[in-house]
């Protein structure tokens, strides 16, 4: 692992708009594919609610093995979706899911001690966004307990599923050493947070704003805004690529 300057957080963020320009619509289809399928899981009655999160390490590789196989000049294709369910590393990538599953649980349940349980309740679809019943006034102070309960845990799962995959980690190897790598490289990572925070929350809040003044319309501001969200996400997602690939090594690029 190598020592990492703030800035390069900043680069890595450039560097998946980078990897998105090179391959725009095949990135696209992927992300449409993928959400078809969280969609379709989340149909399922009972565990429809819990596989999304479940899933996460699975088919986040699929944006990983992307990166790969543009850096690889390879087109990518939808069978890229499933490379993580054909990796030996499979049983691995499902147990770091029931982690990340059971945190989230905890993270959440955990804020009852700020509001009282109104930020379980609306995460666990015991109570709606619009219900009367909601009780508003300590809901983001709660929010934001549970996140910054549940920074340690994500610079454990960082790093954990390519770490897995790729370099063939058990589930606790690959939790510690990505714990670590964030930490080592902390300033550059919350510098590719704060610059994501701006990009990704800031500027499309601004944005519809600005239209919501000279439209007047909100579904049609909404209907604006859904492409740029869409693209944002993608390249979010091809970010994460150069977080792993700066820190440890590229892996082989062999066609998915």
């Amino acid at each position: 692992m190598e020592r990492i300057q703030a800035s390069q957080g900043i680069e890595w963020i450039r560097q998946g708009f980078t990897l998105f320009r090179q391959q725009p619509a095949e990135l696209s289809m992927l992300f449409l594919l993928y959400m078809l399928l969280m969609f379709s899981l989340s149909l399922i009655p009972v565990l429809g609610q819990l596989l999304p999160l479940l899933l996460v390490p699975v088919f986040s590789m699929a944006f990983m093995q992307a990166c790969v196989n543009i850096e690889a000049g390879i087109k990518v294709r939808p069978k890229v979706l499933l490379t993580a369910v054909r990796s030996p590393a499979l049983g691995t990538l499902l147990r770091l899911g029931v982690l990340y599953l059971l945190v989230a649980i905890v993270c959440v349940a955990a804020s009852t001690v700020i509001d009282g349980g109104s930020f379980w309740k609306l995460m666990s679809g015991q109570i709606a966004a619009d219900d009367k019943n909601l009780e508003v006034a300590n809901l983001p102070l709660a929010m934001i307990f549970s996140a910054l309960l549940y920074v340690p845990f994500s610079m454990a799962f960082w790093h954990a599923a390519p770490l897995a995959m790729w370099q063939g980690m058990g589930l606790f190897k690959a939790i510690f050493y990505s714990f670590f790598a964030v930490r080592r490289c902390g300033k550059a990572f919350l510098a590719y947070a704060l610059g994501w925070i701006i990009i990704g929350i800031a500027l499309p809040a601004v944005i519809s704003a600005l239209l919501s003044l000279l439209l007047g319309k909100t579904a049609v501001t909404v209907m604006l805004l859904m492409p740029l969200s869409v693209i944002l996400t993608i390249v979010m997602y091809c970010s994460f690529y150069p977080t792993y690939t700066q820190v440890f090594e590229h892996p082989e690029q062999t066609q998915v």
